[in-house]
């Protein structure tokens, strides 16, 4: 075969590739013999509609802006159907977001929230935050941001709304807990780190007792623990008050391993069930600090792999729970990597305490029931739980 021939064999079949790549990715312009026979249905409907919007819709419209209208309203469905408030699409903006969080910083006003039928309930205000210095309180609700309503959406879809680049502003309508009335404040955005773990010794009735709060799961929360519960120990603390209000979960495996810090080894943290990956038990590993009396504080904001671990040691090692209910979870949920450098966010299985309780809907319900009262400087819940630790002794 001459050097020509082969030459402009080689052309054609590039030609026809490249054809068949342009053919394949706009099948709207395939006669529809050839797009029945090459193009998968359900893929092929959902191409051909967005090239139709894209070509004859009267305002110009971006590919890249259907495709996470088309995502978001795939998870919407599901949610809708399943009564699933947890799945979720992430853009790659708010993928970016949510890593930022988990690795225990962002860019918003210092909050932590819970999602609510009216937008998203504060649970905990950092300290020197805009939301601080703006007077925003835990049990206040954010029901807009930026003139438009969160009533409805999830929770992270909400709170990606809030957030964005330190230096910018946000106006949130903030519903007062006591008389419902709803006020604008306007913020600054600025550099949000986590304190993740804050704890001090505490004296009652003479005896010394240890006090740790518990802010997320992020990366590293096990070993911040781990690090304020040794030098408590050190100080002479007899026992401990963790507290896990506000906290909204994070990692499952910095749950398992907090139990760790805790928990004897062998003892089950928590099991899960799930149609395609089958059941798992989850169990404390070695390197466990000794053994302290302990009581842990929740309310409704506890919730997830917070849950999980409450549960975990409260079945496990007999601590007494302080406080309201917990949110109620019971599901689990897995990131799946997009190739547009989003992700899905979905939920894949159910988990069981150790005694084989599911939490869905119903949460923990606490040994001692203790609200705080709004308006004063007093923490009433941890002050119970201090009074509980030290009969304990």
């Amino acid at each position: 075969m001459s050097a020509a021939r082969t030459l402009g064999l080689a052309a054609a079949l590039l030609a026809v590739l490249a054809a068949g790549l342009w053919v394949g990715g706009h099948p709207a312009k395939m006669p529809p013999a050839l797009r029945d026979l090459f193009v998968d249905d359900a893929a092929g409907l959902t191409a051909e509609a967005s090239e139709l919007i894209e070509d004859n819709y009267f305002r110009r419209v971006e590919g890249g802006e259907l495709t996470d209208s088309s995502l978001g309203g795939m998870v919407r469905g599901l949610r809708r159907r399943y009564k699933d408030r947890f799945s979720d699409y992430f853009t790659p903006a708010m993928l970016a977001r949510f890593n930022e969080e988990i690795e225990g910083r962002f860019s918003g006003i210092g909050l932590s929230v819970v999602g609510t039928k009216r937008g998203l309930r504060v649970v905990r205000v950092f300290k020197r935050s805009p939301a601080a210095r703006a007077g925003i309180e835990v049990g206040e609700t954010i029901v807009s941001v930026n003139g438009r309503s969160i009533a409805g959406l999830n929770s992270t879809t909400a709170t990606a709304r809030i957030k964005g680049p330190e230096g910018t502003e946000v106006t949130v309508g903030v519903r007062d807990r006591q008389d419902g009335k709803t006020r604008q404040v306007r913020l600054e955005r600025a550099e949000i780190a986590l304190p993740v773990v804050s704890s001090r010794l505490r004296t009652v009735d003479g005896e010394k007792l240890g006090y740790a709060h518990l802010a997320a799961f992020s990366e590293g929360a096990s070993e911040a623990l781990r690090r304020a519960v040794r030098k408590l120990q050190r100080q002479g603390a007899e026992g401990l008050v963790l507290d896990l209000r506000g906290n909204g979960g994070g990692l499952l495996e910095e749950a398992v391993l907090t139990a760790t810090v805790l928990l004897p080894k062998g003892e089950t943290v928590v099991s899960t069930e799930s149609r395609t990956q089958g059941g798992t038990v989850y169990k404390t590993k070695g390197g466990n600090l000794p053994l302290l009396p302990l009581v842990v504080l929740i309310d409704r904001g506890t919730a997830s792999a917070a849950e999980i671990l409450a549960a975990a040691l409260a079945d496990d090692a007999g601590a007494e729970t302080v406080g309201t209910r917990s949110f109620g979870k019971g599901v689990f949920q897995q990131e799946v990597d997009l190739s547009n450098g989003g992700a899905l966010k979905l939920t894949v299985g159910e988990y069981f305490t150790p005694d084989g309780r599911n939490l869905a809907g119903r949460g923990i319900r606490p040994d001692v029931v203790v609200r705080d009262r709004p308006g004063t400087t007093r923490d009433e819940a941890l002050e119970r739980a201090l009074d509980v630790l030290a009969a304990k002794e």
